[in-house]
């Protein structure tokens, strides 16, 4: 069995798998909604579990994979650790790669062609100008917020259809957070108003809205709002329709055409426009511009207000520091020459 984070990586490795391997949801394997079920003995009736995305798992869910597997059953844990760490504590995957309790294989490919260049670059602590000759890579100087703005929705809505044939629902638009001139809530207002306008009758949101859905802290997956009834809101994500409850949209529901790394984390477009206005480079890390970066697929935009503070966040913050334990419980059991 393969697991993934969402619906949405969960379509996409199901559709590169064959044979009786099957994809699902991390969350929907530990609850029994899908997956092989438990044996007699409350295990997963399962010999072998691929988890994907592994720097997403944080510490419980982590800790309750591993209870439920069999006797002599086999977990690999796969994912790129260049990427933002779990929405939830811990740094399970970080720290059992540092601890080598276990065998590692390294095995990532790059990603090809100056997309792919340009984040192997961050990875290694260097953002280096690469060499696009198809324009697959574009960098867009801005002075302000609203400079900002303009540009990302012009790029949306009018460059990158023209020049690729990326639809503007099939570009994903990230910026470092909800707040500020250029957060996810003003860049949201302003594609709205240009790809779906309308009065926002159903708490705020219309038939058309492509939506960030998070029916549990940490997990966001696109959709796009179909309708509204009595009970609620009705969506259509990657995993099928869903019903949000009228007392649930306030909490789980954002406008979805733009939405911050950490929501990205589990999500690729075939072009992202990632915007990195004026007032955040002091927050920026390398991991935050990796997992940007590495969203997009076909052509990726960077509309840049920090000027030279990007490359010093990519050389010299390589993550925002966590505190955790399992280093600590992992080195009583590992041999000495370990």
């Amino acid at each position: 069995w393969g697991a993934v984070h969402g619906p949405d990586s969960r379509a996409r490795l199901a559709a590169t798998l064959s044979g009786e391997v099957r994809a699902v949801t991390v969350a929907g394997l530990l609850s029994g909604a899908e997956g092989p079920g438990r044996d007699a003995d409350g295990s997963l009736a399962l010999d072998l579990l691929v988890v994907l995305d592994a720097p997403q798992l944080d510490v419980e869910s982590a800790a309750m994979l591993v209870e439920a597997l069999p006797d002599g059953a086999r977990l690999v844990l796969s994912g790129d650790p260049g990427v933002l760490g779990s929405a939830g504590p811990g740094r399970v995957f970080g720290d059992l790669l540092a601890s080598r309790a276990c065998p590692v294989v390294v095995s990532r490919t790059p990603d090809p062609g100056p997309v792919g260049e340009l984040a192997s670059g961050v990875g290694a602590g260097e953002l280096t100008a690469v060499d696009a000759p198809g324009h697959e890579v574009a960098i867009v100087p801005v002075r302000e917020a609203a400079e900002a703005v303009h540009r990302t929705v012009q790029l949306v809505t009018e460059s990158v259809p023209r020049a690729f044939q990326v639809p503007p629902e099939q570009t994903l638009v990230v910026t470092p957070g909800h707040g500020g001139a250029a957060g996810t809530r003003v860049l949201n207002a302003a594609l709205k108003e240009k790809c779906n306008p309308g009065p926002g009758r159903f708490a705020g949101f219309d038939p058309g809205d492509r939506v960030a859905y998070s029916p549990v802290p940490g997990r966001t997956e696109l959709g796009r709002v179909t309708g509204a009834e009595q009970e609620g809101l009705r969506l259509r994500c990657a995993g099928g329709e869903v019903l949000v409850a009228r007392d649930r949209v306030a909490g789980t529901l954002r406008h979805g055409w733009a939405v911050t790394a950490h929501q990205a984390v589990a999500l690729r477009a075939p072009a992202a426009v990632v915007v990195v206005p004026g007032d955040a480079g002091a927050g920026l890390t390398r991991d935050w511009v990796y997992t940007a970066f590495t969203r997009a697929g076909r052509h990726l935009s960077v509309v840049q207000g920090v000027g030279p503070a990007l490359a010093a966040a990519v050389a010299e913050r390589p993550a925002k520091p966590r505190t955790t334990r399992l280093p600590l419980l992992l080195a009583p059991q590992l041999p000495a020459s370990a």
